[in-house]
């Protein structure tokens, strides 16, 4: 998720699911366009290539020229990356404009021809995955796209099961991923709109994906998907108390605080709020608090506040 899930937020959410909930996360974008990007890029979207990590991080690449991006999967997997990822699927106007993401769903032949050169570019042993939606402005490109995404040699393909024009409003649409995992070999994992454990079993029986990729429901919920692998074992689960998650909330905010310009201080730590609001009432009074803020030493000191009145 652009803007929010960096590798401060990956090891944060890693740690909340040390028990081992998420199989393998995936870095923000990193914007091709008609190069080869520095090794520094690649090292700033992903330090985790530098084997500092004892959680998985594919890199996700997008764009539109396929020799760049081929060329730049290839230089990715030199570094180590244990798979590159290929966004199809976002659907902000910025990018969709700059030919990339979603806008990209109107365009099989280009889809194909992406996938084909980036398999070609990096090893059999790099997995090489994509992330679709189920069209642009319509529900309608699906199946021919993870078609051509198979017939490319991608080894996996996660679907967000709305268009870009449905955005992220409800409902998701997992009845259409059924119909792309009877067609296809590959694993296919569904996502979008899965909040919640019964989300999860809903997303289940309407799609068949027992795999499923979580955005913005595990923002929300950084426990999720231990909660939805203790259910699905049929196991009993206690969530995280808020006394916790302000501990996490507080040493993000510390990291992302001096790894990005003062004019964006804070930025980070309010998008997540924005989501952890939606389960926990007192991060709402939080947000609320800080949220015109621009002051590390008010943010700071509210974070503090908000920590020892809780113990």
């Amino acid at each position: 998720m652009e803007g929010v899930v960096d590798h401060h937020m990956r090891k944060i959410l890693s740690a909340s699911d040390a028990s081992g909930g998420i199989d393998s996360c995936v870095t923000e974008f990193i914007r091709v366009t008609d190069h080869t990007l520095p090794r520094r890029v690649f090292i700033r979207s992903c330090p985790e290539l530098l084997g500092d990590s004892d959680y998985t991080v594919r890199v996700q690449l997008l764009g539109s020229n396929a020799r760049a991006l081929a060329a730049n999967a290839r230089k990715v997997a030199q570094l180590g990356a244990p798979a590159v990822d290929l966004n199809f699927g976002c659907p902000a106007k910025t990018v969709n404009k700059n030919r990339g993401g979603a806008c990209l769903l109107d365009d099989t032949d280009l889809i194909y021809e992406i996938v084909s050169r980036v398999r070609d570019a990096v090893p059999a042993s790099t997995p090489v995955t994509a992330k679709i939606r189920l069209g642009y402005n319509e529900r309608d490109s699906y199946l021919k796209n993870a078609k051509a995404i198979e017939e490319a040699g991608a080894n996996e393909l996660f679907v967000h099961a709305r268009s870009k024009k449905d955005g992220y409003k409800p409902p998701a649409y997992w009845g259409y991923i059924g119909e792309i995992r009877q067609a296809l070999k590959i694993p296919v994992i569904a996502n979008g709109e899965i909040w919640t454990v019964d989300d999860y079993f809903q997303c289940r029986e309407q799609s068949g994906c027992n795999d499923v990729m979580l955005g913005r429901g595990l923002l929300a919920k950084p426990d999720l998907a231990l909660a939805i692998k203790a259910a699905s074992q049929g196991k009993p689960f206690a969530h995280l108390e808020w006394a916790e998650i302000a501990t996490r909330v507080h040493l993000f905010f510390q990291q992302t605080c001096t790894a990005y310009p003062a004019k964006y201080l804070g930025n980070r730590l309010k998008q997540w709020l924005h989501y952890l609001r939606k389960t926990y009432p007192e991060a709402d009074a939080l947000f609320n608090d800080i949220k015109t803020s621009r002051n590390r030493e008010q943010i700071e000191k509210r974070l503090n506040l908000e920590i020892h009145s809780r113990f």
